[in-house]
């Protein structure tokens, strides 16, 4: 690994999980795993032990979201419009990243299965040069991905619910096979919690 590559974690964390409970009343980031803490601490603890620099983007509520990333010492910029879709949250966390990073890794607050080392092989190889990182798990493409800093520009002109998934649909892309299914496991509805 090259020791002077500077990479920032960005945890998306500013949807509502209408999916996991249409009603509002239980977010799912704030469910507790079996492991006893919350889904939102959990990926943020794994994003931060591989990526010590790493911020988060919330949406304005609920407070508790903002209150668990504060004990972790985790940097939060609200999105505004994060109804509008990924891409939003997604140009939020772009925006606020720090000055002379090198790269940057996406994850998804509601994947708190995917493994510290899962996120330091996608950083070794962001630092090897790639330039788009895609953790690969029985054939499948997963999260999260990582970026080198010169695709910011075209990252911030993304729109909609897609996320990045534009850019990997038309860039090179380096996938790396991991021994991770937690990079294929999202928490969309309470029985994803198992």
């Amino acid at each position: 690994m090259n020791n002077a590559f500077l990479c920032c974690g960005i945890l998306l964390a500013a949807g509502r999980g209408r999916r996991f409970d249409p009603t509002g009343q239980q977010h799912k980031l704030l469910q507790t795993l079996s492991s006893g803490t919350s889904v939102i601490t959990t990926s943020a603890q794994h994003l931060q032990q591989a990526l010590p620099l790493s911020i988060a983007v919330i949406a304005q509520t609920p407070d508790a979201i903002r209150l668990a990333l504060d004990a972790l010492q985790v940097p939060t910029y609200p999105c505004l419009d994060a109804d509008l879709g990924m891409a939003h949250s997604l140009r939020t966390g772009l925006q606020h990243l720090p000055d002379g990073v090198d790269g940057f890794i996406i994850a998804l607050a509601d994947m708190p299965f995917v493994s510290v080392q899962s996120i330091e092989a996608i950083r070794d190889c962001l630092s090897a040069g790639a330039e788009i990182v895609v953790p690969v798990y029985a054939g499948q493409r997963g999260n999260p991905v990582g970026f080198s800093k010169k695709y910011v520009d075209q990252l911030l002109r993304l729109e909609g619910d897609r996320g990045a998934r534009q850019l990997l649909q038309s860039a090179p892309v380096t996938e790396i096979v991991l021994h991770d299914a937690g990079i294929l496991q999202d928490i969309d509805r309470p029985e994803d919690m198992l």
